[in-house]
């Protein structure tokens, strides 16, 4: 697969071998790298799965958690208490467990409004980077997760919203959501999420199927700008996969 330029998809039974699989992913690519590792998480109920999986020994014993640092995509921006926070979440089903406090990089909501939020954010990422300006050649993270919504969107980088046109800057704050919950957010831009050796889609259940028939038609929608600097892999369960990509 050319870089960056093509996606491949992968069909799997449901949404239990799709969490599975994506777990197994998220481990080869941590193993890939003996390094300092980023991977940058996505929030909304499609990767609950995997992060539970992630909790359980088998994949828990294997994770060099000392070096893996936790980053997230997207934030509502709600108190880290509120059940809507997408950090709070994965910090419930497995990172309090598992990760070092000081591995775990949350998107501030206490600030007074989301673009300051999305400022000291980025001002974070740049300083884990090492460096103002993203190098082509050395990506800010190993992986990124994703899901998509139903409108096509990606983290909080809604279709026609100026977010999506930021070729500059890393974080953004977006004022107002396109879909539910209807609360401002925090969103990292596509330069940053791009940047990265494999953006790993989560996709399952019926109810996105319509809008994968879209992107993968080659709409200009958000998830379709979606490419990371290697592997852009499309994990979709059989119940959201287009026709075409039946057997």
């Amino acid at each position: 697969m050319a870089a960056g330029d093509q996606r491949k998809v992968i069909p799997v039974a449901d949404p239990a071998a799709l969490a599975q699989i994506a777990a197994d992913r998220v481990l080869a690519r941590i193993s890939a790298n003996s390094g300092r590792v980023a991977i940058c998480l996505t929030g909304g109920s499609s990767p609950t799965k995997l992060y539970r999986l992630l909790a359980t020994d088998p994949y828990r014993s294997r994770i060099p958690w000392h070096r893996v640092h936790w980053f997230i995509g997207d934030e509502r921006f709600v108190p880290a208490s509120d059940p809507r926070n997408n950090m709070a979440m994965a910090r419930r089903t497995f990172l309090d467990a598992c990760a070092p406090a000081a591995n775990v990089h949350p998107i501030a909501t206490d600030t007074a409004d989301p673009e300051q939020s999305a400022h000291a954010y980025e001002r974070e990422l740049k300083s884990f980077y090492g460096a103002e300006n993203l190098d082509p050649a050395r990506p800010l993270f190993e992986m990124v997760l994703l899901g998509v919504g139903p409108d096509g969107h990606i983290a909080s980088l809604f279709p026609e919203y100026p977010a999506i046109k930021e070729a500059t800057r890393w974080v953004v704050g977006v004022p107002e959501a396109h879909v539910e919950p209807f609360v401002p957010r925090v969103s990292l831009t596509l330069p940053a999420l791009n940047s990265c050796r494999e953006i790993l889609f989560e996709i399952a259940g019926a109810e996105k199927r319509a809008i994968l028939t879209r992107v993968f038609d080659g709409e200009n929608l958000p998830a379709s700008r979606a490419r990371a600097m290697g592997e852009t892999i499309w994990l979709v369960d059989q119940a959201a996969l287009p026709e075409d990509f039946r057997g």
